[in-house]
């Protein structure tokens, strides 16, 4: 499979000469068989979704959305997604089901429709289908997903773990392990579903928000220590970890320097950066 970066940026988009080489827009991958150039699975709607439009030479977008939770920077690219916001765009969303029964469409338009946006969802052109999944097993386009719960705080979150029978991603761009105890070296606890997600991927990108010594005073607003994702991929057997969901005000130098001192880490670890493309 081919893995674009659109949107590698947490919690709000981060514009600005000191953002430049890792990028400013909020969560988004693209993902494309092998052998096709076009994007059929996107995993999460942040700003970096504008990114995709400029992946499909033209054409409408024809695929699937799977959304890990509804915070404001996993959707915001909603409306603004050009490539499915025309008349011939084929577009299914699934997110997670939400506790209180509410549906996929009624959920997003609790953060899109008037007075906040001049739209509910169900006005985007094209043919939009919107539907809620529980954790398990998901076809969409031609890929086998897995989704399972993950701690984050502020509404429930998945983490997927996307095989196309060659090669595996496991997606946890929001995770917070310390919800569940300090786990073995404080970083937070390894827990099944993390485990299970990861196990033997290819490729791992992971939450990143945070570096250890922010854990104490941070760990709260719901997000985990890249040293912690390194640690994690170890575990499950990971080839490679790539470290995402930046918090918005890290430089481009402060990633620079989590880049030289996790270079050495075993499994091999990169800091994501936006407009990149992986071949898996």
């Amino acid at each position: 499979m081919r893995v674009h970066l659109c949107g590698v940026r947490g919690s709000t988009p981060s514009p600005g000469r000191e953002f430049l080489r890792y990028g400013g827009h909020t969560s988004c991958i693209a993902i494309a068989h092998d052998g096709s150039a076009r994007p059929a699975l996107i995993l999460d709607a942040g700003t970096g979704l504008r990114r995709v439009t400029g992946l499909l030479a033209g054409e409408p977008f024809a695929g699937t959305i799977l959304l890990t939770h509804l915070h404001w920077d996993h959707v915001q690219g909603l409306p603004f997604f050009s490539a499915g916001d025309r008349d011939d765009a084929r577009v299914t969303l699934l997110l997670p089901a939400q506790p209180d029964g509410a549906s996929a469409l009624e959920v997003l338009s609790r953060g899109m429709s008037p007075p906040q946006f001049p739209i509910t969802p169900d006005g985007l052109r094209g043919h939009w289908t919107f539907g809620a999944i529980e954790p398990g097993p998901v076809k969409a386009e031609g890929f086998t997903v897995e989704a399972r719960e993950i701690p984050h705080k502020g509404g429930r979150t998945f983490g997927y773990r996307v095989s196309d029978g060659h090669s595996v991603l496991a997606y946890l761009p929001d995770h917070c392990p310390t919800a569940l105890g300090p786990g073995q070296d404080g970083w937070g606890e390894y827990h099944q579903a993390a485990l299970d997600l990861a196990a033997g991927a290819d490729l791992l990108i992971h939450d990143a928000f945070l570096l250890p010594d922010e854990l104490a005073a941070l760990a709260s607003f719901g997000h985990a220590a890249a040293d912690y994702a390194v640690a994690l991929g170890r575990l499950a057997g990971v080839r490679q970890v790539l470290l995402a969901h930046h918090k918005p005000d890290r430089t481009d130098a402060e990633l620079d320097s989590l880049a030289a001192r996790l270079s050495t880490a075993s499994p091999h670890a990169v800091v994501a950066a936006e407009g990149e493309t992986l071949d898996l």
